[in-house]
This record gives structure tokens, sequence and C-alpha cells, in this order.
């Protein structure tokens, strides 16, 4: 049975920009920094007398995302102070943009987006359990993207969807690695439910949602508490509300600020922008890789496994690997050297951490040894896990192994004619209707070839000697 129920998500989405340095000063931009306040300075610790200078290169990052989404680059921009304290914020107020974003629309996934624009992110504060915060500076002045959808999305499912294809553009294009796991990539969702189509209900925003798992969660949760409080003939109160990734359940952080709460004012201390005079924004297009949409479209035209599609599109340094695998060996073998990647690889991988993927050359002259018929199935994948152990030259492995596959047509006669000879049962078995002898006649060529004898060529010889 349906629901009467019309659910409405808007989606805002903070990605942490992959920089050398900080947004407005030259302190590095190191995520991964494990001691606190290691990389921070007068600039970033808001101390007086001091000035911001803009990161060129994040705000040229935010430009390539819009582009690679569709969005309008503004002509016009400029930075405001969003006015509010905590203390993961050091100057008081946040340096953000409101009125005048860097991209206005575009598109993600099929939905429609408002904006992206460009701040800086907050530090991160830790609560111990005798009561006191503490605060760690190393994420203050971190340059922070926001994307801000139309409120166009209708159910969890829908959602999850959007911010994967999101955060695969972002890694694409490289502005963000948006490991969420990190809080590079940070969801929040506006949620609001209504039976009238032509109006939304009230609104509740579940901040700082840090997984795909939590952002399917919290919406269906949200959903249905919203649903439960009308049923009960009650109002849903407009705030900001939290996830608990223990109980699985939001619950209420505070009541929802409006825009003029937060008093932005252009930030005098930084100068008005004019995109398209400091960048070239037909070469940044021109310059866009092959986005997600398009790849998965050509694999599909590749007949690969739906499976192997995803994790080739999921992880972009994967694709590129085998994409430039694909260019030494031929499209036609797509498949191929799919399996071999996908199926192999990854097995072994699993099996073992110290393991790497070989250079994609190696990888490519193994497949193309096994195209050529060198090499066996079996051949190739004992030389696989070779490779990946020491990244070498397959071929030359192989001639040293002496693991060249034998295709002398005359010197896999002779093989076959000693099998024979010293096997008159099996053939005489296999002659009054046996068939399933056939393989244990290609299994002892292969023994005493020493598996250099080629398989398929030996399976030809063979019906035509057992004639």
């Amino acid at each position: 049975m349906s629901s009467p129920y019309i659910t409405t998500i808007g989606l805002e989405v903070h990605a942490e920009l992959h920089t050398n340095s900080k947004m407005w000063c030259g302190c590095k931009n190191d995520p991964t920094e494990k001691k606190p306040n290691q990389n921070i300075c007068e600039v970033c610790m808001a101390h007086p007398g001091t000035l911001p200078v803009a990161n060129h290169e994040a705000i040229k990052k935010v430009i390539t995302v819009g582009c690679a989404v569709g969005g309008i680059i503004a002509d016009f921009t400029e930075f405001d102070r969003k006015n509010y304290f905590y203390p993961d914020i050091p100057k008081g107020y946040q340096i953000s943009q409101y009125k005048l974003p860097i991209v206005v629309g575009g598109m993600v996934n099929g939905k429609a987006l408002t904006r992206i624009h460009l701040e800086e992110d907050t530090a991160k504060s830790s609560h111990d359990n005798d009561g006191y915060t503490l605060v760690d500076y190393n994420r203050a002045g971190v340059p922070l993207m926001e994307l801000v959808t139309e409120p166009v999305i209708h159910s969890a499912e829908e959602a999850v969807a959007f911010a994967r294809e999101l955060q695969r553009i972002l890694r694409y294009v490289e502005a963000s690695d948006a490991n969420m796991e990190l809080g590079q990539m940070r969801i929040e969702a506006n949620i609001s439910v209504s039976k009238d189509k032509e109006k939304f209900g009230t609104k509740c925003e579940v901040k700082n949602i840090n997984s795909f798992a939590s952002v399917f969660g919290a919406i269906n949760y949200e959903v249905k508490r919203h649903i439960a409080v009308y049923e009960k003939g009650e109002k849903v109160i407009q705030e900001t509300r939290g996830w608990d990734e223990a109980k699985q359940e939001t619950f209420s952080q505070r009541k929802k600020e409006n825009a003029h709460d937060y008093r932005y004012f252009p930030d005098p201390d930084l100068p008005k922008l004019y995109l398209h005079k400091l960048f070239n924004i037909d070469e940044i297009k021109k310059s866009l890789p092959e986005l997600p949409s398009v790849r998965r479209e050509r694999y599909a035209k590749y007949n690969l496994q739906l499976n192997y599609v995803d994790i080739l599109i999921d992880d972009v340094h994967m694709s590129n690997y085998y994409d430039s695998v694909l260019s030494s060996v031929g499209e036609n073998n797509a498949v191929l050297v799919a399996n071999y990647l996908l199926s192999d690889t990854l097995g072994l991988l699993a099996k073992d951490g110290s393991l790497k993927l070989p250079s994609s050359d190696n990888f490519a002259k193994l497949i193309n040894m096994n195209i050529r018929g060198e090499l066996s199935s079996r051949g190739t994948k004992d030389i696989l896990a070779i490779i990946m152990k020491d990244d070498q030259d397959p071929k030359e492995y192989a001639k040293k192994h002496n693991l060249i596959q034998t295709n002398d047509t005359e010197a896999l006669k002779k093989i076959i004619e000693e099998v024979l000879s010293e096997s008159p049962t099996q053939v005489a078995d296999y002659k009054s209707g046996k068939e399933a002898m056939f393989m244990y006649f290609v299994g002892q060529c292969m023994k005493k070839s020493k598996g250099s004898g080629n398989p398929a060529l030996f399976q030809e010889l063979l019906k035509i000697a057992l004639q």
C-alpha cells in the first residue's frame, strides 16, 4: 500500500578540497595529520592584525567541479563573513559565500543543483568523559566546497545514489579525495513530509552525516518520525538534528537558524573576484577527464558484468589502470582484461595485502601473451601472482622459467603419439564411447609437455589422432 505522504529532500554536501595549503594561509592542508595543532599559524588561528589571502587553486577546483556538473560559472563573486560563535571558529565568524556563489545550477545523477560555493572548514572538537572539550585546529581554514541541491530528491535511495555519484565526480576531477570516513565529505539532509504536492512540510536538517549507510538510515528515520508526528495531529518543529549511529536514530540539537541569524556581509579583507578574467573557463572545460556517467556508458558497450562496471566506476584509479591496459591489448579484449584484473588480481590482493598491482605495461604484456597463445590460462595466473610480488617483465620471466606455451604442431603431435601409445586401455575405452576420457588425454599431454603445450591446440590434434 502506497503512503499518502510525499517526502522531499534537499542535500547540502561539504567536501574538503585537495590542495597543498589551506584556504587563507600557507599552512599544510593535511587531513591525515594525527598530532593536534601541528598545521596552524597566526592566520588560521585568527591572531590580531593577520589578513587572509585566497587560495587560487581551491577556487579553480570549485570551478572545475562546476564545469563537470554543467553549472554556470559566475563572472563576479565575493566572500562573506558568516557570523556565529563556537570554539571551532577562532575568528568568531566563518569566511563563506552567501548571495554570490562561484557556481549556479548544474545536475548530478539527474538531480538539479542550486549552487556550489567555497568556504573554510572549522576546527575539530572532541569531547572527553570529564566534561572538557578539546579543539584541534589542524582542520581550521581547510578549503571546503559546499554543494546544495534543489529539493528534488524523494527517497533515501535517491539521496544515496546522488551522493555516491557526486563522490565519484569529485575524485575523477581530482577536486577532493571525498573520503567520508575521514570527514573529507560530509552530508546534511533537509527533510520534509507533506500530503500536499504543492506545499512542503516543515523541514528538519540532519547535520554532518559521515557515511552512505547513515544517510540512508537518517533519512528513513526522519521520514517515519515526521509521519508519526502528523498522524498524532501534532506539528513538526523546524530544527537541526544529529544522527546517533549506535541507536540508529536522530536527536534534537538546536532550533534551526535562518540566514539572517548569521548576519552575512562581504568580507572587507578579501578582494572581489572576476572569475572569467582570473581563469580560462573554456580551458578548464576542455581539460575535464571522462566523467563517471560517460565512462559507465562506454563500459556497458564492452558487455562487462554489471558488478565489474560498478567496481571500475567506483575506483577511478582502478578504472584508469584498466583503460591503460586496454589501450595496449585492444577493446575487443575488454572482457578478458576485466576477468583477470577484477577476479584474479583482486582475489590475490584480498589474500595477501603485501601484493600490489604491477605496472599497466607489464599487465598488458601478460594479457597479450595469453591472447597470442604463448601462455595458458593457468600459466597467466601463475605469472600474474609473481609480477604482483615483484613487478617485472612477464615475458622475460616466462622465458627464464620455460613457461612459454608451445604452438609447434609437429612437436605436439609427437607428445600425443607418446601419450596414446602409453595408454592403450584408455584409448579403447574412449573409442568404445567413454568420451570423458578425452580430457584425460589432454591432461596427460599437458603433463608430458610440462605445461608448455597449448591446451587448445592439443585438443584439436587429439580429436584427429583419436578418429
